[in-house]
């Protein structure tokens, strides 16, 4: 991302149009093509104004994202685990950032435009003889997520990839520690059998897409790396423990 549309996405007006083209144009297929079903929205009515991650398993690249900007919007105004008529688009939500791969969001002019409505872009992975090999976050990419912090909600994914139980990462951890944010655990199920993986286009209709939003962590900030990362993907329903309780246990929630 070039300098110049790190600034432009740090204005809040381009934010809201941002918002309220891509909202519109998703309002459809999240809330009339598919059925969604929101829980848990009473958690964030009281979240302070910044220092707040939430943190998401991942579905989608960009449909998890756009639902959520959605629900934040609808909360705004007065909403209570609904969207209902999406005028909340005409003054949207914009105090929210999300992190995203920088090799995604160069993708397309689709991805281009969404950037400006607030993605804090990273590398998180690199290629080594054609094979995705995994990375912690790069320093500078931490400042980027630090500094959204310092003003902003940020959205983060920790497991860095739609794959259902893959492995956390430590960079989400390491954020928790240094920065003490609220953390906000989200689980979302349904999007992967709606939609494509970019999020963009649809698989099939008629799916109820869940998001649940659940009450603020309580974290030891001074607790091991391991152990925040543990409490993380416990609460996002992604650790060893859910795994083993087989596939019946995740597509159970979909259906």
């Amino acid at each position: 991302m070039s300098a110049f549309t790190d600034r432009l996405k740090n204005v809040k007006l381009v934010r809201k149009l941002v918002y309220a083209i891509v909202g519109f144009a998703s309002y459809p297929g999240i809330a009339i093509i598919n059925k969604l079903k929101i829980s848990g929205t009473e958690y964030l009515k009281d979240l302070p104004k910044q220092n707040v991650l939430f943190v998401s398993n991942h579905q989608t690249y960009f449909a998890d994202v756009i639902t959520f900007l959605h629900i934040f919007c609808a909360v705004k105004w007065g909403k209570v685990n609904r969207l209902g008529i999406p005028y909340y688009l005409l003054n949207p939500f914009s105090n929210v950032y999300y992190v995203a791969a920088e090799e995604t969001m160069k993708g397309s002019w689709m991805s281009r435009l969404f950037s400006l409505g607030g993605a804090v872009t990273i590398k998180r992975t690199w290629r080594a003889e054609g094979t995705e090999v995994q990375r912690g976050l790069d320093p500078s990419d931490t400042r980027k997520i630090e500094r959204a912090l310092e003003s902003s909600w940020v959205i983060s994914f920790p497991q860095g990839t739609t794959k259902p139980f893959a492995p956390g990462r430590k960079g989400t951890a390491f954020l928790i520690k240094k920065n003490k944010p609220v953390v906000v655990p989200i689980v979302i199920s349904g999007f992967w059998r709606a939609f494509n993986k970019k999020g963009l286009k649809f698989k099939k209709k008629g799916v109820l897409l869940s998001v649940q939003f659940k009450e603020p962590l309580q974290i030891d900030y001074d607790d091991s790396l391991d152990n925040i990362l543990a409490q993380v993907m416990i609460a996002i329903e992604q650790s060893k423990l859910h795994m083993m309780q087989g596939p019946h246990h995740w597509q159970s929630i979909d259906k």
